[in-house]
C-alpha cells in the first residue's frame, strides 16, 4: 500500500460524518471500509506500518471485533 495508505476511505468517511452532521450511524458502513482497509495495511506490514488515516493496531482489531458484520 501507499505511504498514505487508507487515506482515501479516512477522506470519505470525514465527507459522510460531514454530510450528516456528524451522525456516526449513517457511516457505519463507511468507517468498517476504512478500519478493513487499516486491517490489511497492519496484516501487510507485520503491525509495524504508520499511517495517519489509520488508528493503532490494537484499536482497529478492537472495533473490528466489537462491531462485525450485520447479517
Amino acid at each position: 500500500m501507499p505511504p498514505a495508505a487508507c487515506q482515501a476511505q479516512a477522506c470519505n468517511l470525514h465527507d459522510c460524518l460531514n454530510k450528516h452532521t456528524y451522525n456516526p450511524d449513517k457511516c457505519n458502513h463507511i468507517l468498517r471500509e476504512l478500519y478493513l482497509c487499516c486491517q490489511q495495511f497492519y496484516d501487510q506490514t507485520n503491525n509495524q506500518g504508520e499511517s495517519t488515516a489509520c488508528p493503532m493496531p490494537r484499536v482497529v482489531k478492537r472495533w473490528l471485533t466489537d462491531h462485525p458484520p450485520k447479517r
